[in-house]
């Protein structure tokens, strides 16, 4: 198997909605493991929460997430997710940036920046940043 670096989102209670939502998003499969299959959390509230989650879609992009328990604090804040692309790409990440847009904080709007991509910011309703970006004509 190859080395891959994918993101890892971290959550509060949320992390089944979230990827269910990117998996509408993205397409693909989504894998799932709870605290309670693993005993690996002291709180019975937290037992459907997930412990493990990954989304791997048709274009091979890969997306993984948890719950972080209660016992370990706050969830690590996410960074943000880049999407990129050459104008091949430009129906299929436009299409990605219309299904994130749904209840997100748009900071910058995806339309032409000055260096000739197409470029947009937003944070998503799960309090996840991503960046669009689409490579100009060559």
């Amino acid at each position: 198997m190859a080395t891959r670096l994918n993101p890892y989102l971290s959550f509060r209670d949320q992390a089944r909605d979230a990827m269910t939502f990117y998996q509408g998003v993205f397409g693909g499969e989504l894998t799932t493991a709870t605290f309670a299959e693993y005993d690996a959390s002291g709180d019975a509230a937290e037992a459907d929460r997930l412990m493990h989650s990954m989304l791997v879609t048709p274009s091979g992009l890969v997306l993984m997430g948890a719950d972080t328990p209660a016992e370990m604090g706050e969830p690590t804040p996410n960074g943000t997710v880049s999407l990129s692309g050459d104008n091949s790409d430009e129906a299929e990440l436009r299409a990605y940036w219309d299904a994130l847009s749904e209840g997100a904080s748009i900071a910058v709007p995806l339309s032409v920046a000055p260096w000739g991509d197409a470029f947009g910011m937003l944070t998503d309703r799960y309090d996840v940043g991503w960046l669009v970006n689409i490579a100009g004509p060559a």
